[in-house]
């Protein structure tokens, strides 16, 4: 599932798992110092009709580059880009998808991130959707990691954040204003 990387560092130590890391350290949750990231909910229609009451979509998940853990592309702000393209870009770095894109979050979830030094941060992901028109095979990350479209059931049950999982069932895509064409 997982492909090597080239160049990646061998830790010296096995790490503590992150919520360990956490207990001896608690004022990292207690500080207000969560960081920023923005994610991209990717879906789009199964079937063509997407006039029913109902129409069924499929949500795109993909793995972490490190541990192979399944999870939505996202990823940190960037300069002179506003959340929405940001996570438009990550969709595209790291599963090759491109469409429209909501202006306005449509829920976040808070993780444990694992920085390269081994420290922990809480991080909050403002979640964007993104309703896919086109793939590529061809993208930064390709290779990197493994990409599947799911049901929303499906993508609840292969991550492990509890808010995010939340977010995937309950997930109808928005329509009409506060969308934008990415291309």
């Amino acid at each position: 599932m997982k492909s090597s990387k080239k160049g990646a560092k061998p830790r010296a130590t096995t790490p503590k798992p992150l919520l360990k890391q956490l207990a001896e350290r608690p004022e990292k949750l207690f500080s207000g110092a969560f960081r920023q990231q923005y994610g991209a909910l990717c879906f789009r229609y199964r079937n063509s009709d997407t006039e029913s009451d109902r129409p069924e979509i499929e949500i795109l998940v993909v793995t972490t580059r490190d541990s192979g853990r399944w999870i939505i592309p996202k990823g940190w702000p960037m300069k002179k880009k506003k959340p929405h393209e940001a996570a438009a870009i990550e969709a595209w770095e790291e599963a090759g998808v491109r469409g429209t894109v909501s202006k306005k979050p449509v829920g976040h979830y808070t993780y444990l991130k694992e920085l390269d030094d081994g420290d922990v941060v809480p991080c909050i992901v403002d979640i964007f959707q993104i309703e896919v028109d086109r793939t590529q095979g061809q993208f930064r990350e390709v290779g990197q990691r493994v990409l599947d479209w799911v049901s929303p059931d499906e993508a609840a049950r292969r991550v492990r954040e509890l808010e995010l999982k939340s977010l995937l069932v309950d997930f109808r895509p928005r329509h009409g204003k506060g969308r934008k064409r990415k291309g």
